[in-house]
Order: structure tokens, then sequence, then C-alpha cells
């Protein structure tokens, strides 16, 4: 008798076969180190799904992680809205993938260029964006570390003739194996010919050559302003081949912003303050001098709210878990400005 299926077998049942004289005592001993064997390995296949992935179908290790990438993906995922960015970015992290695979084949394989615009209004996730590409990037091989070094005019501009290739050459070399992000890139070339903005853009032209494969550099801004600017450079359009537009969030994806927001903080928000918020943020966004889409204006309201929430649990008499996490009406009322204050019914 042969007993090939060990899950539903244990050392019990073996005893029993063996009392019953199913089986002699050379195939009980033979069985009980065979189930031993099989618990050992099978408490050890928890690193094997991860190996096999890691590896084609060929058996060949696959020259990145794929675990890793598949991690950072989903975090990706996890952002409210930009549902056509996520779509184009992980079109890209595809062909990545793909030319490293054809390198390992030995086959003919394509330029890989990732220097990027990206073009949306301040709050649109443009630099949250550019942080998971550092940590996807990193984990391709394109990059050493995928650490943003964010910056701006006032980090590569200087004073004199000189000055500002000074201070953008040790910006590049900072970062180096991660990737610069210049936001309000198009204030670089609004002095014209003579600003010494332009001694920055060539410095980084330059630097985008010397380490393409070490460094890539994202520009963001404005849509109207950034468009102006790579019509005011245009040898810098076909450097920037990847130009990626951030729309502005709804009110939907802002009231969800909000709610992952205060859930982060461990936070919760009662039934009126849901609907507290969707209407704060439609007055907001129905402002004509507002900016549609900021996520800042979002991580203002929820941090005033915080305060104001502890300011009002302070003074209870009775302070419990439940106190120290519900938000209600009259918080957020106080956490907004106040030209934006809405009357509404108060939580019970």
């Amino acid at each position: 008798m042969y007993i090939k299926n060990y899950n539903n077998l244990d050392q019990k049942t073996i005893l029993e076969r063996l009392k019953k004289g199913e089986i002699t005592i050379p195939r009980a001993f033979k069985l009980l180190m065979e189930l031993d064997d099989y618990r050992q390995s099978s408490n050890s296949t928890a690193f094997t799904p991860r190996d096999e992935k890691n590896k084609d179908t060929a058996g060949n290790s696959l020259p990145f992680n794929k675990t890793n990438v598949e991690k950072v993906l989903k975090d990706m995922d996890k952002l409210v809205g930009l549902t056509r960015i996520k779509k184009l970015v992980k079109e890209y992290i595809s062909f990545i993938q793909v030319q490293k695979m054809r390198e390992q084949y030995g086959l003919k394989t394509e330029p890989v260029v990732m220097h990027m615009i990206f073009k949306g209004n301040p709050g649109t996730g443009k630099t949250t964006m550019a942080r998971l590409l550092g940590r996807v990037f990193k984990e391709l091989g394109l990059l050493e570390t995928g650490d943003l070094i964010e910056v701006e005019r006032a980090d590569l501009v200087g004073e004199y003739i000189g000055h500002t290739a000074q201070k953008t050459k040790k910006v590049i070399q900072k970062a180096l194996g991660g990737i610069l992000f210049i936001d309000e890139a198009y204030s670089l070339a609004r002095g014209g010919e003579k600003d010494f903005g332009k001694e920055a853009i060539d410095t980084m032209v330059k630097a985008m050559e010397d380490y393409k494969d070490k460094l890539i550099i994202i520009l963001a801004g404005y849509p109207r302003e950034m468009e102006f600017f790579l019509d005011a450079n245009p040898g810098l359009r076909s450097r920037f081949a990847i130009q990626l537009d951030f729309p502005d969030y709804s009110v939907d994806e802002l009231v969800k912003i909000a709610e992952l927001m205060f859930a982060e903080r461990e936070y919760i928000l009662s039934e009126n303050s849901k609907h507290y918020i969707y209407r704060v943020l439609t007055h907001i966004l129905n402002k004509e001098d507002s900016i549609r889409g900021n996520a800042r204006t979002v991580r203002n309201m929820v941090e005033d709210t915080i305060r104001h929430h502890a300011q009002r649990v302070i003074e209870q008499k009775v302070i419990n878990k439940k106190t120290l996490m519900l938000i209600k009406e009259e918080d957020l009322s106080g956490g907004v400005g106040s030209n934006d204050r809405l009357s509404g019914n108060g939580d019970a």
C-alpha cells in the first residue's frame, strides 16, 4: 500500500494502520520519515513562490525583482484617481522589463530614456508619483538608489555668472542614482536669454548626456506654463519624450483622499462629517479663483481638523478611545478657512 498524499496523513493515522496490519513496520517507519520530510519542506515553501516568481518560464532568473516591482505597483494602485497616468506608467515599466529580458537573451534592445515632464496643478499627485517611480526604477535596476531629490529655481540658479553652473552641478551630483525632480521648472526660462536660468537648463541638458545611466530628470509645473517653457526651449521637448498630464481631482476623489488621510492617522469620520467634507470641497472647487484638484487643501483641512478635535476632546470630562478617534462636524467647521465654513447640523 502506497500513500502519496501527505496532506491528510498524520502520525496517528499511520500508527492505527500499523495496528490493523494494513502496513508493515518497515513501511510505517518509512511513512513516518517521509511525513516528517514533507512537513519540513512545506514549512519552507514560503520562499519557493518568490524564487519562482523571479524566473521566466524557461527557469532563468529575471534581471529584476518582479516581486518587489509588483509591490510598488500595488502601492501605486492605492493612489486615488490618476487612472490614465497609472496605465501609462505601467506600460513604460513593462517596456523596461522586456528590454531587460531581451538584453539577457542577447536580443536587440530599444534605448530606455525615462526623463519626463509632469504637467498639472499643485496637489495632483506629481511628487507622489515621482517617488513611486524612483522605487520601481531601483527595483528594475535602472537606478542605483531611486531616491527623489526635489528642487526648484532657487536651488539651481545663482546670483552671478558661473554661480548657476556650480549650484546646478552640485544638485545633480547629489541626485545621481535617483530622480532629480524640478518643480515649477518653467521658472528657469522666465527671464529670457540673459537670465541665469538658461545656464541651469544648459547644465542640466549636459548632465542628461553625461549621466544617462545614473540619473532621471523630471520637470514639473502648471500645464500652460510648462507648454510655454517647452516652446521656448525646442531642444527640451525631444529630450523629454515622456509627458504625463495630471488631471484635477473630482470632488468625490478629494473626499476619498480626505477619508484616507484621516484613516492613516487612525481617526474615524462620522456620517455628518463625511457629508460636511463633501459640501466644503464642492464649495471650494466651485469658487472662480480656486485651483481645482488641490489635494494640499485637503491635507491642510485634515491637519486643522485634528487640532480642533484635540481642543474639543481635551475639555471633555470623559475621554476614551472612541472620543480620541471620532471626528465630528464641529471639528471640521473649525478646521477649514473662515471663508469656506458652511453651516449644518452638528453631530450627535
